[in-house]
């Protein structure tokens, strides 16, 4: 997006900061007297966990029925797909399936490394190539053990001359996460004579544990990670024989798709400012080990019953701006539907979105109420409007009483092709991979040093997987954000607090303690191929 388009999304977003109206009680929620907004309330009101659980308990049968995933590229999500399409048309939208080719991958049996006879765990790379190696592993030069003081120094593989020459037999390279892409070591190992890849863990707090990801594109050679404890060990033992064996399923022009919602056109006749769309989105795509409940059958669960409940209540005939409901496909091989939608729009188009709304994960069982970090208090910030964003959904826990967290804008989920062209983004997130701290614990309840949700990318990742409560309290701030962004009069407004009213404010995590990021695959380590 131009810059002067981002100042002119800045200044609309930002206008409407006086002129925010008092809200009306929600009954059963607040005390007597405080300021809530009736559009919001009825639409909380209206979006309930058995709604929601509803539509999951429909991917769990899909999954079911086709192999145990949703994934794309597979029967298991193009049932997704008509699932979807079917209640949204049936709600009254008008609904558009966007087709876009991608390369599919996936792993058609357990990969196997053996080392001098003794086996290592380890985690296959999407896009990894099949095959069975035997060879010496040998090491790149600049490996850093003990690690760095920091995340993402080592610069292993990043450089052709990292490399040692492969010996003349059958070859693996070993190299370290860090400052470049998975992509971009395998090239280099590739380039110089290796025929398979082992990537380890960095070595730092939060990247010590099994690490697998996507390398972006297929490739021809096998691609497997490890822990760092495993690979410092290779590193220790010289050159050590051993041998990994893949088998995959590589397709570089597979058909999906992406499901769009927009309003009806009743209802867009009455929306005053129709070039401001708000994009509200969630992945409905699973990885291939399992049915994706939680990731993100969740996300795509919330907002489409938002969406139903916004034409049965009738608030879409309310709105100040238009709300496009968007079912990404691909997201889980690299964010690969979003993408494809945003490369698709014309500058225009581009121009009259408003903002995202972004819901991946609303449900994992140890959870934690991130928040989309739009004011960078916590890391980088989003795109200018993103900060007001995140004041809805945060002074929407504030009245509730419930504590929140900021979670980066790292772009590991489909927010981060908006943000990249300069879209205000936001939403909600209950934690990946990550580890619960004992301050989380004590804050948000659950078990200190549990995965936010232990069964993330996993077969187990089943209806049973799921937080009702969760579900409960991210469904409402979901429903409660996206009514507040499309009916807010003269632009974005922080739905403040008045002093006094209410219930007590929720209490906000210390930033730095929410184990940040979303990673992606096998819920071990770091995901996506553009990231490291």
């Amino acid at each position: 997006m131009k810059k002067a388009v981002v100042a002119a999304s800045a200044a609309l977003l930002t206008a409407g900061l006086a002129t925010a109206a008092p809200a009306e009680a929600r009954p059963g929620h607040h005390k007597p007297g405080h300021p809530h907004d009736g559009a919001t309330s009825k639409i909380t009101e209206a979006v309930t966990v058995n709604g929601i659980l509803r539509h999951l308990r429909q991917f769990q049968r899909i999954a079911n029925a086709n192999g145990g995933n949703r994934a794309s590229g597979l029967p298991g999500y193009e049932a997704s797909v008509e699932y979807v399409t079917r209640q949204l048309e049936q709600a009254g939208y008008d609904v558009t399936r966007q087709e876009f080719t991608f390369p599919f991958f996936q792993e058609l049996s357990p990969t196997t490394l053996t080392v001098d006879g003794s086996e290592v765990e380890n985690a296959i790379f999407t896009y990894s190539g099949s095959g069975t190696v035997t060879g010496p592993i040998v090491p790149t030069n600049d490996i850093q053990v003990p690690p760095g003081p920091e995340a993402d120094s080592s610069s292993s593989g990043c450089e052709a001359e990292d490399f040692e020459p492969a010996p003349a037999e059958p070859a693996i390279a070993l190299v370290q996460r860090g400052t470049c892409t998975f992509e971009i070591k395998v090239d280099n190992a590739v380039a110089a004579g290796y025929e398979a890849v082992i990537v380890m863990n960095e070595g730092q707090e939060g990247r010590t544990d099994l690490i697998a990801g996507t390398l972006g594109n297929p490739k021809d050679v096998p691609v497997t990670g490890v822990t760092y404890q495993d690979g410092a060990a290779l590193v220790e033992a010289g050159t050590p024989t051993a041998t990994l064996t893949a088998e995959v399923e590589a397709d570089p022009d597979r058909v999906t798709w992406n499901v769009i919602a927009d309003l009806p056109k009743k209802a867009l006749k009455k929306v005053k400012n129709p070039d401001e769309v708000v994009v509200v989105g969630a992945h409905l795509d699973s990885v291939t080990e399992g049915p994706g409940i939680n990731d993100n059958g969740t996300g795509s669960a919330g907002i489409l019953e938002i969406a139903r409940q916004l034409t049965a209540t009738g608030i879409d005939r309310k709105l100040e701006r238009p709300v496009r409901f968007a079912f990404w496909g691909a997201e889980e091989l690299g964010l690969l539907g979003a993408e494809h939608y945003v490369g698709s729009l014309t500058d225009d188009e581009l121009d009259s979105i408003y903002a995202n709304l972004n819901f991946d994960m609303i449900g994992s069982p140890n959870y934690v109420r991130f928040v989309y970090d739009g004011d960078g208090s916590d890391g980088d910030a989003g795109p200018a409007g993103s900060a007001e964003i995140e004041k809805v959904v945060t002074d929407y826990f504030d009245r509730e009483g419930l504590a929140h967290a900021p979670t980066a804008f790292d772009g590991r989920s489909d927010y981060g092709p908006f943000i990249e062209v300069g879209i205000p983004a936001g939403g909600l997130f209950t934690g990946a991979e990550g580890v619960k701290t004992e301050e989380q614990a004590e804050t948000f309840g659950g078990t200190a040093g549990l995965a936010y949700d232990p069964c993330y990318h996993q077969a187990c990742d089943d209806i049973s997987n799921v937080s009702t409560k969760a579900l409960h309290e991210m469904g409402d701030a979901a429903a409660h954000a996206v009514v507040a962004i499309t009916t807010a009069k003269g632009g974005l407004y922080p739905l403040a607090d008045k002093p006094g009213h209410g219930k007590k404010p929720g209490k906000k995590a210390k930033p730095g303690k929410k184990g940040k990021g979303h990673g992606h695959h096998h819920g071990r380590g770091h995901g996506h191929g553009k990231r490291r």
